[in-house]
């Protein structure tokens, strides 16, 4: 190859760049970003961005020296719309055509926005850092309410980010019990402790009905069951899609993002994707899914360089997937897989506290560790868990 082309100025793309000369490729890269800004880390945009504690300079994931000893050509605020598989061409919306030998998606996932929101001033999704941007300008701007629709981690970050600076906030969760599906119940009613301990209301098992506005900005909420909470602003976190249909007609097999073996190889030779827009099977919980976490942008754009300049889809290792995140004075660790049915085993600290340490166990096997404020413990533990390969072949036998 003497060409790649990068679609993605994400942390995944970033990553695919650097293992790609890491591997020894020496050819030319173009990386294609849709925003204006080179790859920045994108977990503070819901907690010390927000705050304030950082700038937009210090989330930068690279600096210009390391760039250009990459070699990188940046393709900045350009967005891909097509890709031409016949000849292995990335089209951009200005009408632009690059001719390349390789192609890695890195698109990633955009947030689901409420239908028929667009333009209304005061509703905010957080993806981007122009989203963040623009909600830490309003929270700052002294208005009193927000109401976060969805207690999923970006709306309970947000929501206690919004309290830490002072503004009266209300979260809306469908579910009965905020986090159920990616922690349990349990695990999840303690989550959902953190907001109302520190004063936040939280109103679960009710969804939105519309919101109400007026001279063009949102005035409030109206749930389901028919009460209106006054709003100034609304943070709409109710998940994210892949950023997949510029491949529509490609020949890239697209089903809620890009159909992936292991080693990241699309249904297209020399077309691979990274991060959370790559549907793949995962060495560890061996289920085939997106996963939209940090580790796994890093170690899926390894893998899958090592795909595209081999032509030989290569073996992932098999690392339990992980994930934090910081709400209130609590940060909140996840590594592994969470299965309905599992059993929770306390190993340290108490839940009462939400300073503790908790095995997932399946059949006696730990398959995922969680842990509020215990860091130390978190990283032993996380290198006992068992990959559903190795839980399963007994069984098989």
């Amino acid at each position: 190859m003497k060409h790649i082309t990068v679609v993605g100025a994400s942390l995944a793309g970033l990553g695919a760049v650097r293992s790609l000369r890491a591997e020894g490729y020496d050819g030319g890269i173009t990386v294609v970003g849709e925003e204006l800004h080179r790859p920045y880390d994108r977990p503070p945009l819901s907690k010390a961005y927000l705050k304030g504690d950082v700038t937009a300079e210090a989330l930068a994931l690279g600096d210009a020296e390391e760039y250009e000893e990459l070699g990188i050509h940046w393709e900045l605020g350009e967005r891909a719309v097509h890709l031409d598989c016949s000849t292995t061409a990335v089209i951009l919306a200005n009408g632009r055509r690059i001719d390349t030998d390789g192609v890695v998606v890195a698109t990633g996932s955009t947030a689901r926005r409420l239908p028929g929101t667009d333009g209304l001033a005061g509703v905010h999704t957080l993806r981007t850092l122009d989203d963040a941007r623009s909600l830490r300008t309003e929270l700052v701007s002294g208005v009193p309410r927000m109401v976060a629709i969805g207690a999923g981690f970006i709306g309970a970050e947000v929501a206690a980010t919004a309290h830490h600076l002072g503004l009266d906030v209300t979260v809306v969760e469908a579910l009965d019990t905020p986090l159920e599906r990616q922690l349990g119940a349990e695990m999840g009613r303690i989550c959902a402790s953190l907001h109302t301990d520190h004063g936040v209301r939280l109103l679960c098992g009710t969804g939105v009905a519309e919101l109400e506005s007026g001279g063009g900005r949102v005035t409030g909420v109206r749930l389901t069951d028919g009460r209106l909470l006054p709003a100034d602003i609304v943070l709409v976190g109710v998940g994210a899609r892949p950023v997949d249909g510029w491949l529509a007609d490609s020949g890239v097999w697209v089903d809620n993002g890009v159909v992936c073996d292991a080693g990241g190889a699309s249904s297209v030779p020399n077309v691979v994707a990274v991060g959370d827009v790559a549907r793949r099977p995962h060495p560890f919980t061996g289920r085939h899914a997106r996963i939209e976490h940090w580790s796994n942008a890093a170690e899926s754009a390894a893998t899958a360089a090592r795909t595209l300049l081999t032509g030989d889809s290569a073996t992932p290792r098999a690392t339990p997937p992980s994930f934090w995140s910081d709400q209130y004075d609590v940060r909140i660790q996840l590594a592994g897989c969470v299965n309905p049915g599992a059993e929770l085993e306390l190993v340290e600290g108490s839940y009462e506290s939400r300073s503790f340490a908790a095995l997932y166990k399946e059949d006696g096997a730990p398959t995922a560790v969680l842990a509020m404020n215990r860091s130390k413990i978190f990283n032993r533990l996380r290198r006992t868990l068992i990959p559903a390969a190795e839980r399963i072949a007994p069984a098989a036998v």
